[in-house]
């Protein structure tokens, strides 16, 4: 191609994301002619690893919880969710032929189970649209005339448009394509960039010897707390009996950070699933104000004195066994020789040799297993991205640049991320959506007396 090839295009969608797809469709009903170049071999490759691959497109819950999910940055979707929410998005996704389910925690996904089908939904939306796609083209640049988009830069040349959106994702995943470039583009172009941060990740504990030997191991209905301080410093009585976190109402008090209920593992470096990741957001944050440490309870269930009273029965009633046995009661296996290690106590001894002081060490594990966090992965091994495009600099009625005439922006490369459930995938709907939809009204003229009447009447 020219080093100055003209494309016949209105609209440049960077991206082919879920946010990117949604805007290319959308702003290509609308009327405009759409170029969407996408930087990897195909569209779609976060969408098709989401949701372990079934792909969670997002939840029941009612708006004010659903906005919630986003921490203090929410309110800036209530515009894009008034324009296009979970009812539209299952409508457009019914009406396409994909039929959805909602399971547990109100996560709604496609009833087949299969991401694939999502991705076929979006490329047939953009096949029958006419939107042109090239895969395998990263963009360097946007090129910018008189403060306003008049095309943009690649490796392979230049493309001329009158508008671009801006969809390329955070800096999770990699291989998905999402390398951080729709930060650098937009702080190129002056925008401010809010610090990419890694959320939904995984924590590195600093004890990574003891998570190491107890690596695998999935616990139930445990409550991990994170707290502001070394995991020895803390007095483990201030573990909260309810949780707190993003979506909850009450707000915990120092140096309780976060407190969640619910299924965790431990890892080769430290701590995983899914209550540690919800966690580790605010954990991440609190990292950059001084030593963080996780409490784990073990028996939520039991008050420290229904523990005694149990365990004490326990020794009693099999007083020949040695303490590893008893705890076979209480730990799966592969936690017992640890756990007995953090005690002190010989894990040959016998239960009715097991003194009041090693009772209470026991008893007192139980509640607070301690955990001082190190750091969690790096970012590029977080399920999203925190941080991105400053919200202040976008409106959010259009997702439109309010530094750049022409420029608009949608999904996870702006300063926007949610607890898992469906949250991040509509919000990446809902803005890619309206800025599709207003990119169209910006470059077409007559949009705004006739679009609306046009698309009804289709």
């Amino acid at each position: 191609m020219d080093a100055e090839e003209k494309i016949d295009s209105d609209i440049i969608v960077i991206g082919g994301g879920a946010a990117g797809l949604m805007a290319a469709g959308k702003a290509a009903e609308s009327g405009a002619k759409v170029l969407l170049l996408e930087k990897t071999d195909g569209c779609g490759k976060k969408i098709l690893v989401s949701g372990k691959t079934r792909c969670n497109l997002t939840n029941s819950a009612e708006l004010k919880n659903f906005i919630s999910m986003y921490g203090n940055n929410g309110r800036f979707l209530f515009s894009a969710f008034h324009n296009y929410f979970r009812p539209e998005l299952l409508d457009f996704l019914n009406n396409h032929g994909l039929a959805t389910k909602v399971e547990r925690g109100g996560r709604i996904f496609p009833v087949s189970d299969d991401a694939h089908d999502v991705v076929r939904v979006f490329k047939k939306y953009l096949s029958e649209n006419n939107v042109q796609i090239k895969l395998n083209t990263k963009v360097n640049s946007i090129m910018i005339k008189d403060n306003a988009v008049c095309g943009v830069k690649t490796e392979h040349g230049n493309y001329h448009c009158k508008a671009v959106i801006l969809a390329t994702g955070g800096a999770t995943w990699p291989a998905t394509g999402s390398t951080g470039d729709g930060c650098k583009i937009s702080a190129s172009l002056g925008h401010n960039i809010v610090k990419l941060k890694p959320a939904l990740v995984p924590l590195i504990a600093r004890e990574q010897k003891l998570a190491q030997s107890m690596q695998g191991v999935s616990l139930r209905n445990v409550r991990a707390t994170a707290f502001q301080g070394e995991a020895a410093s803390i007095d483990s009585t201030l573990t909260p009996d309810c949780v707190y976190g993003r979506g909850e109402k009450k707000s915990p008090r120092s140096p309780v950070i976060e407190s969640r209920f619910g299924e965790m593992l431990f890892t080769h470096f430290g701590l995983g699933g899914p209550i540690i990741l919800l966690m580790s957001l605010a954990v991440v944050e609190a990292l950059e104000k001084g030593p963080v440490s996780v409490l784990i309870d073990l028996k939520p269930a039991l008050t420290r004195e229904q523990l005694h009273r149990r365990l004490q029965s326990d020794l009693d009633k099999f007083s020949k066994r040695k303490i590893s046995g008893i705890m076979k009661e209480y730990l799966p296996a592969k936690m017992i020789e640890p756990f007995i290690e953090l005690t002190g106590i010989d894990k040959e001894k016998l239960a009715h040799q097991i003194t009041a002081a090693e009772r209470g060490k026991i008893v007192e594990l139980f509640k607070a297993l301690r955990f001082n966090i190190k750091s969690p992965l790096a970012l590029e091994k977080a399920i999203v991205t925190a941080g991105g495009v400053a919200l202040t600099e976008i409106d959010p009625r259009t997702m439109a640049s309010r530094l750049i005439t022409g420029l608009y922006f949608c999904g996870e490369v702006m300063d926007i991320d949610a607890d898992t459930g469906g949250y991040n995938l509509q919000a990446a709907f809902s803005t890619g959506y309206v800025a599709g939809e207003k990119a169209a009204e910006y470059v077409i003229p007559s949009f705004k007396k006739t679009g609306s009447l046009r698309h009804k009447q289709r």
